[in-house]
């Protein structure tokens, strides 16, 4: 086996465990009612409260990179996250992340799942460990100029 081999299977069990620990976050904030979901309403939390916002996650499918309005938007959100010190992923998987937060339709509409906030969870010492592994991938990320690290949700 060959240093890059064994340098990839690190970096895939890595993901692995970022993705189970980024599902805990969202399960557990979505319990205490700490998730902000959609777009729009994720650009008026972060204007009205920045500083209770401790995850941002975008997430896109393939067919969403065409899509110039909602680059756009992810393009700003970004920058607000970035200044705002707010630790940011993005997902490659919109529907697996709508599974992870309950499904998809509120009051008879479809939620829009592309912009996922949680806010200052109130959790015991194991879902703050799963928040502290996700803002430490983050931090790692930045670290190497990966300004905004992309996570595989994986299908169950």
């Amino acid at each position: 086996m060959t240093f890059e081999e064994l340098n990839a299977d690190c970096s895939v069990e890595r993901m692995d465990s970022v993705s189970k620990a980024l599902e805990e976050v969202l399960s557990a904030a979505l319990l205490q009612g700490c998730i902000t979901v959609g777009v729009y309403e994720a650009a008026k939390s972060l204007n009205v409260d920045p500083d209770n916002v401790v995850l941002c996650i975008l997430a896109t499918d393939d067919e969403d990179v065409k899509d110039v309005a909602l680059q756009i938007h992810f393009t700003l959100i970004q920058a607000f996250c970035c200044e705002n010190d707010i630790d940011i992923l993005r997902v490659n998987n919109t529907r697996r992340l709508a599974e992870i937060l309950g499904g998809g339709k509120q009051g008879g509409e479809q939620m829009d799942f592309h912009c996922v906030l949680v806010t200052s969870p109130r959790t015991s010492t194991a879902k703050n460990q799963a928040l502290w592994k996700v803002n430490h991938f983050c931090h790692e990320s930045r670290c190497m100029d990966q300004w905004v690290p992309v996570i595989n949700l994986p299908e169950r």
